[in-house]
């Protein structure tokens, strides 16, 4: 397995451990503050955290990229982790004085220290390993999430038994903590000195992503078949409906689902970080999201709670190739190419994000059969098509090489 050697390594291990604790920490908070919404205003008010949150990623990856580029280096983010523990930590107080508009305008803050810190990290990773090396590091950042999306909420429901709803608030902020100390040693290692690119990018040297687009064409199809495939997936928030209607199962088939979604996705991101990948990878990338978006629709036809169970496994088992394939992609651009891009995926997810979960969800749980079917139809349509279109670019025209004519890839 390449992720034993990988984690014998002192960087990489300290960098994913305080990655996987802060991720960990990150889903107790989302836990708490979504409670803590519902609790204070509503379902109404859950929307607009999750919205406030959202909407510093789509402004700066929009018009805020010197801003980001600012933060393109460990000793910066170290400091945007302290700055968001500090919210964090904060965030009850915040609540009981302010009520819901100081839990917003917290989201929003915190929105913006991820808005900053995600891309720049995922741009800096790769520098970590060798070339070789990418695919498997790429699998083994993701299992950060992976692991955190199984245990947070069980983990959740065992800690509120033993102290107050602060307590996860102070929690995630003490993961921060870990996070910004981590990524400080880090800095200061000779192995990531000399491979950190420049935290103030110079005049000339801020890739545009019209130009990284318009060179490398199937790295565009590969994030819109990625905004697509957020904004159809959002009809699998309607779960709870189809099992109620088409099943007459309860919040028990749920967990079970859940927890069959997060069991495939830890054996899948096995796979995904360690089996050779096809040399086109916008290609696999929009394949898996095609075979996503059939066990989408799939969903919606199934006639017994066993059946789902097993299609929502099968679902989770390819969930880690998205990530892992995409990411590998991404790594082979330059350091600063490889974070504008990043930054323009993250906008148009959260894009496509906060657009579907406004109108989605709630169409999808009128008619949740007919919502899974439109839904995964779609994404299989669409996905499917960007990876004709990726492989006959691919045969009609010489591929630019990543890398290559670094003039114009870098021109401002």
């Amino acid at each position: 397995m390449q992720y034993v050697r990988l984690l014998r390594r002192g960087p990489v291990l300290l960098l994913w451990g305080a990655q996987t604790l802060s991720v960990f920490g990150d889903r107790l908070y989302a836990l708490a503050v979504m409670w803590i919404a519902w609790q204070k205003s509503g379902a109404g008010a859950m929307g607009l955290v999750a919205i406030a949150e959202s909407v510093p990623y789509i402004v700066l990856g929009t018009v805020g990229r010197k801003a980001v580029e600012r933060f393109a280096a460990l000793r910066a983010l170290a400091l945007v982790d302290l700055v968001r523990m500090v919210l964090v930590a904060a965030l009850p107080w915040t609540w009981a004085t302010w009520g819901t508009e100081g839990l917003l305008v917290s989201a929003a803050l915190l929105g913006i220290g991820g808005a900053l810190f995600d891309p720049n990290l995922g741009a800096l990773v790769p520098d970590l390993v060798k070339p070789d090396e990418v695919q498997a590091v790429s699998g083994l950042m993701d299992l950060t999430g992976r692991i955190a999306r199984v245990a947070g909420p069980g983990s959740a429901g065992i800690l509120l038994a033993i102290m107050p709803m602060a307590g996860l608030f102070w929690l995630d902020s003490a993961t921060f903590a870990v996070s910004a100390v981590a990524l400080a040693v880090l800095a200061k290692g000779a192995v990531l000195a000399q491979r950190e690119p420049a935290p103030t990018p110079t005049p000339g040297t801020r890739p545009r992503a019209r130009i990284l687009v318009r060179t490398h064409p199937e790295t565009g199809v590969a994030l819109a078949v990625h905004g697509v495939g957020i904004f159809t997936g959002a009809v699998s928030m309607a779960m709870p409906a189809l099992l109620t209607t088409r099943l007459y199962a309860g919040a028990g088939a749920y967990g079970l689902v859940l927890a069959a979604v997060g069991v495939g996705s830890l054996a899948g991101n096995a796979v995904a970080g360690n089996v050779r990948l096809p040399r086109l990878l916008p290609a696999v990338y929009c394949a898996v999201w095609a075979v996503s978006g059939v066990l989408l629709a799939v969903t919606g036809a199934v006639v017994s709670l066993p059946v789902l169970v097993a299609v929502s496994a099968l679902s989770g088992v390819i969930s880690p190739f998205l990530s892992v394939s995409l990411s590998t992609h991404l790594a082979q651009f330059p350091p600063a190419a490889r974070r504008r891009l990043l930054t323009v995926d993250q906008t148009l997810i959260r894009t496509a994000g906060t657009v579907s979960m406004m109108v989605v969800p709630a169409l999808a749980a009128g008619h949740p059969r007919a919502g899974f079917l439109i839904g995964g139809t779609a994404t299989a349509v669409l996905a499917g098509s960007g990876c004709a279109l990726v492989a006959w670019w691919a045969k009609v025209r010489k591929p630019l090489a990543v890398g290559e004519d670094v003039r114009e890839l870098v021109r401002d």
